[in-house]
């Protein structure tokens, strides 16, 4: 495509590399100047849009920072207490309103918002390259976020991603970002959605102490599974009963899967006012949260808030751990959603999928209202043929629609729309399997997500099959459902998260003997 280029192999082969420490020491002190005002800034590729090749690109600008799960924007990040020190609006809470500050880098100045970050070691900033793009022809980039590239020094034929020479003056003006996610953590309700062990409890202690039962209290004491109370008829799955886990040990955060998602079922890109108000499309979002030792034990112990817990992050000296946890429908086959729409347009297939049928959904939202996973989207306009989201959408005109999967149904205005499982992948694999006159193989078909995993976190299969390995998934010790208390019976499962450390990370224990405590009270004020 651009040329070959044949290097002399023998010039190769009798180089001989050498190193010169003294000369590397020289340049790291000539490229970190000795009129430093103490803050270091470090210019770094975000996951999604990397270097900015690709800056153009919506789904890419759409896509959520792994940690700050904000989009279409780059941003000053910093230590809460150095925020908190500058002045700063440290968008506590619900708010999403940034101060704007003046960075100034070897005498270079712009503005951006401030995003504070937890875990930032104190003293030092953080910001994307990527963005700032001036050429009006690059609809989507064009005037978004600043231009971090000029940041980046040269010393001695070198080019340095970090600086010494940073400060940062605080505005008056502000900057509304929009994130994905505005919730930080859930420590001391890990049991029922995020589970993680210490490699040392893993290997040391029994399932029952880091990965519990979901156990219902009884009326008259003692408890129950909760598969053993339910208010449904049984169904068997005599065929095919597809299911899909997701291994978090494994899971690093990209978002490789997110996109992977939005190109193969013809999700919409919204936009940042639109993401703003809450309504992005994605089908699958990977929520990010912290946690550590000391915030961790207090909210076992004292049953504090979320948000106190990201108060206490504000430390410099403390250091959270980031869990990310991949979040789609979950395909329940006791699916509340089902239970609300009022024109049957979501249903139980009879291979344990939740069903959309587009056509007869009429918008109600009850349906995402009963989610208790939050995962189903509305469309509020309709994004692509409307013309306030040419610039953003790429399937506004005959060319453009190229893009699109033809496979897969463009949804409209006033409809729900979710994962699907890819099901078109799984028509497909069964009419290729059909057409060869053979079974289907274990593996065959791959959703989406699964197939762009890079650490192959995700595992998508029929869990009918014993042999397959959807199912040895299953049987692992680590296997738990979300929100299996409440009944909802998911498809989709997780595989517990385990640290490679020593240090004990778990207070289910301290749960279970609160839990008891409180039942036993119950039950003696019953009996009184």
């Amino acid at each position: 495509h651009d040329g070959v280029f044949q290097p002399n192999a023998a010039s190769i082969s009798s180089a001989v590399p050498s190193v010169d420490a003294n000369a590397a020491a020289a340049a790291i002190s000539k490229a970190y100047s000795a009129s430093s005002t103490g803050l270091e800034i470090s210019v770094y590729e975000k996951v999604g849009l990397g270097n900015g090749s690709q800056s153009n690109n919506p789904w890419l600008m759409e896509l959520p920072d792994p940690i700050s799960k904000v989009t279409w924007d780059n941003y000053i990040t910093m230590n809460p207490a150095d925020v908190a020190a500058l002045g700063l609006n440290e968008m506590k809470r619900q708010d999403k309103i940034a101060s704007i500050a003046e960075l100034t880098v070897n005498g270079i100045t712009i503005k951006l918002p401030v995003y504070p970050q937890p875990g930032q070691t104190a003293g030092t900033i953080g910001l994307a390259i990527g963005y700032g793009r001036t050429a009006e022809t690059m609809k989507v980039a064009f005037g978004v976020g600043q231009n971090a590239y000029q940041f980046v020094t040269v010393a001695d034929d070198t080019l340095t991603n970090a600086s010494l020479s940073a400060s940062v003056k605080a505005t008056s003006e502000t900057y509304e970002l929009a994130a994905t996610q505005i919730h930080h953590t859930i420590m001391g309700r890990e049991e029922y959605l995020l589970r993680e062990v210490s490699l040392n409890e893993y290997k040391s202690k029994e399932k029952e102490v880091w990965n519990p039962a979901a156990m219902l209290p009884m009326h008259g004491g003692g408890k129950k599974h909760v598969s053993e109370i339910d208010l449904y008829g049984s169904f068997d799955r005599p065929g095919h009963k597809w299911g899909l886990t997701i291994d978090m040990s494994s899971c690093i955060g990209c978002a490789a899967c997110v996109v992977a998602c939005t190109v193969e079922n013809n999700v919409h890109v919204v936009g940042k006012e639109e993401v703003g108000k809450t309504r992005e499309m994605h089908w699958l979002r990977i929520d990010r949260y912290y946690t550590s030792d000391m915030n961790k034990a207090k909210a076992a112990e004292e049953h504090v808030g979320a948000m106190q817990m990201y108060l206490d992050m504000e430390n410099p000296s403390l250091n959270p751990k980031v869990t990310f946890q991949p979040m789609m429908c979950q395909h329940c086959n006791h699916a509340p959603c089902e239970n609300v729409c009022p024109v049957l347009a979501t249903s139980h297939s009879s291979e344990g999928l939740n069903m959309m049928t587009y056509n007869r959904c009429i918008g109600t939202r009850y349906c995402a209202n009963n989610c208790p996973f939050k995962v189903r989207r509305f469309n509020w306009f309709n994004y692509n043929a409307n013309p306030d989201f040419t610039d953003i959408n790429p399937a506004q005109q005959d060319l453009g629609r190229m893009v699109l999967n033809p496979d897969v149904v463009v949804r409209s205005r006033g409809v729900m729309e979710k994962c699907s499982m890819c099901q078109q992948r799984l028509q497909a694999g069964k009419l290729v399997a059909k057409k060869a006159g053979t079974p289907l193989v274990d593996g065959s078909i791959k959703t989406a997500c699964q197939q762009a995993c890079p650490t192959n976190a995700i595992m998508f299969g029929d869990v009918n099959d014993e042999a397959s390995e959807i199912a040895a998934w299953r049987n692992d010790d680590k296997n738990y459902f979300l929100l299996e208390e409440v009944g909802v019976k998911p498809t989709v499962s997780y595989l517990l998260k385990v640290r490679n450390q020593e240090e004990a990370i778990h207070h289910h224990e301290g749960h279970a003997a609160k839990h008891e405590e409180k039942a036993e009270g119950h039950k003696e004020e019953h009996h009184s």
